[in-house]
């Protein structure tokens, strides 16, 4: 992990070394950071946090979808295969989903597939602080949803996850 960066010292990053330090937050979606780029310059590491959601949340829903999709199942098998992004590996790692016995990994599994089936993306959780049974039970009270709502909810868990990893990475 390297040094949390000033507000100030980002606000001097040309687009191209903004989008460079910050294109990874959102998982395999760097247009978030490139969109994010434009409400500079931050007055702190909440308004930088802000532009990142509302780069997001005001997105057409054709991209936000693309978005959710380019997000892991949780302890799925690209999780064990190592596939996934560096961030990722180490959130699903912290919740000790990389410690799944067999019979938690194939609940996680047929839970990933009938939540991606029925609404069209992953099950999005910000794991972070929170441990398989939570997930579990996240997971067990989501999947009656409507899509309407757990778009919004996986949205939302997108946007919280953002905050984590940047505020592991801009000092206050």
């Amino acid at each position: 992990m390297t040094e949390p960066l000033a507000v100030a010292a980002i606000n001097a990053m040309d687009r191209q070394a903004f989008v460079a330090a910050f294109g990874d937050i959102a998982e395999h979606s760097p247009w978030v950071a490139e969109r994010a780029a434009n409400a500079r310059p931050f007055t702190n590491r909440d308004s930088m946090i802000a532009a990142f959601a509302d780069a997001i949340l005001s997105a057409e829903e054709t991209m936000q979808l693309d978005l959710l999709n380019a997000h892991p199942d949780l302890a799925g098998r690209a999780a064990v295969s190592g596939e996934i992004g560096a961030d990722s590996r180490l959130e699903q790692a912290g919740a000790g989903l990389d410690q799944l016995n067999r019979d938690e990994f194939e609940r996680f599994t047929r839970l990933n597939t009938s939540y991606r089936d029925k609404f069209g993306f992953p099950f999005i959780l910000a794991v972070r602080g929170a441990t398989k049974h939570d997930i579990l039970a996240s997971f067990e009270a989501q999947i009656g949803n409507d899509r309407a709502g757990e778009l919004s909810t996986a949205l939302q868990q997108v946007c919280r996850i953002m905050r984590f990893r940047l505020e592991d990475r801009i000092a206050e």
